[in-house]
């Protein structure tokens, strides 16, 4: 005679049966025996998968991105980022294969795409991305645009960077200039662990790695560059033209890995020959200052922006808080014919974390590394969130010369910060009469 069986519950695909007080039937002993069996997708459901996500990628890559109404006058920000992790290509995170993956899974994921290089290339925009996976490797990709705003899409391949040696662990961060000796050159953190320190896998060393190529995809690497004195080279920046018929390169040197206090602020030096880059002499141009947005650190962006006034710089600025360390961006101008000479710069941030901007893998941040000028004036800057996410912020080198020129200095102090206040309510109100 059969006995009750109770409610049944899934498991996998089979029906496992949750017995009530009788002993089961030998049918249903044998339905607790059996093993669940693998599920696989069927063909039709496999590919009907795959063109969903093919869809939805192409949804996200043709996706307008539109100017927000309400700005500072200095500059447009944009409603979408223009690169995130899902615009890498389906192909670098899939296996397209049913038989070696039937579920469609995702086999090498990204985490993030930020902190880019940026220039002109043949009327469009490329980027030279940070690509970090899931297992926490940065590599280096490039994504092209036609209008420099929405439309970005991967090449077919990630950068084979050749390596210098093999301590390098971490390749991040490229600044691209194209130089006046004909090449384009990436300067960028080439990072290793810090020997000196075995037993702490959190020590690191940066040191400045160099590469160039003519096309973005044949790399020919450099040695790495060696400054007098100073262990550790990140944000470091290679200046467009000679100077004095050497090299230019902006450095950042620092005592310590990451520790804000531990550097001078933005320096300068120059090299007579760039293929084994030595730095005897640095000087610091742009020194850090207590109680500023610099007073922790700060390091240069982009390669300067060649204009009729000078050498417009863009650079990100770092201080604690008691909720971290908060980065922001700053503009500054020098000299044009003395690039290492410091001639104008407004008080205060050019631009900070809003919204989304300020939530990511390393909260209220933005850092910028990479702009592009067209001839026309305008100017596109790209810069990543919260090291999650890159935007895109636009405006001219008039509009952005203006701000530089006509803002007034960081006075340092409450007393004349509130004088400088009182002085363009003065002017409104005399206006006003």
């Amino acid at each position: 005679m059969k006995t009750r069986v109770g409610i049944y519950q899934r498991q996998g695909e089979s029906a496992v049966p949750i017995l009530g007080d009788k002993t089961c039937s030998r049918r249903h002993f044998s339905l607790l025996k059996m093993k669940p069996r693998h599920s696989q997708i069927a063909p039709k459901t496999f590919q009907h998968k795959l063109e969903q996500l093919q869809r939805a990628h192409q949804k996200l890559l043709h996706r307008p991105n539109r100017r927000q109404t309400q700005g500072n006058g200095i500059f447009d920000r944009y409603e979408f980022p223009v690169l995130t992790a899902e615009h890498a290509p389906l192909s670098w995170r899939y296996d397209f294969n049913p038989a070696t993956n039937p579920h469609l899974l995702t086999r090498l994921g990204v985490n993030s795409v930020f902190n880019v290089g940026a220039m002109e290339w043949s009327g469009n925009i490329v980027l030279m991305a940070r690509v970090e996976g899931w297992d926490r490797k940065s590599f280096f990709a490039v994504a092209e645009s036609r209008n420099g705003v929405d439309g970005f899409k991967f090449w077919d391949y990630p950068v084979r960077m050749p390596d210098y040696e093999p301590q390098e662990t971490n390749l991040y961060d490229m600044r691209l200039v194209r130089h006046e000796d004909g090449w384009i050159y990436g300067l960028f953190c080439a990072e290793r662990h810090d020997d000196s320190k075995p037993g702490d896998f959190s020590a690191a060393v940066a040191r400045c790695g160099i590469a160039r190529t003519k096309d973005l995809v044949q790399w020919q690497r450099l040695a790495d560059l060696k400054t007098a004195g100073s262990l550790h080279q990140r944000n470091c920046v290679l200046h467009p033209e000679f100077v004095n018929g050497k090299y230019a390169i902006y450095t950042r040197p620092m005592a310590d890995f990451a520790a804000t206090g531990s550097g001078d602020g933005i320096g300068w030096g120059l090299c007579d020959n760039i293929e084994n880059a030595v730095i005897n002499k640095e000087q610091i141009l742009d020194p850090r200052f207590y109680h500023t947005i610099k007073e922790g650190k700060n390091g240069l962006g982009p390669a300067p922006i060649k204009t009729k006034k000078g050498w417009l710089h863009l650079a990100h600025g770092v201080r604690n808080t008691a909720a971290g360390m908060r980065y922001v961006l700053y503009l500054f101008l020098c000299e044009l014919n003395h690039p290492d000479k410091v001639i104008k710069a407004p008080g205060g941030y050019f631009l900070a974390p809003e919204g989304e901007e300020r939530v990511g893998d390393v909260s209220n941040v933005v850092f910028a590394n990479g702009w592009a000028a067209r001839a026309n004036g305008d100017v596109f800057i790209y810069y990543g969130s919260s090291d999650t996410r890159t935007h895109v912020a636009t405006s001219t080198v008039d509009r952005l010369l203006d701000y530089v020129l006509n803002t007034p200095e960081d006075g340092l102090r409450s007393k004349i910060c509130v004088e400088q206040r009182c002085r363009l309510i003065e002017k409104n109100l005399r206006l006003a009469r």
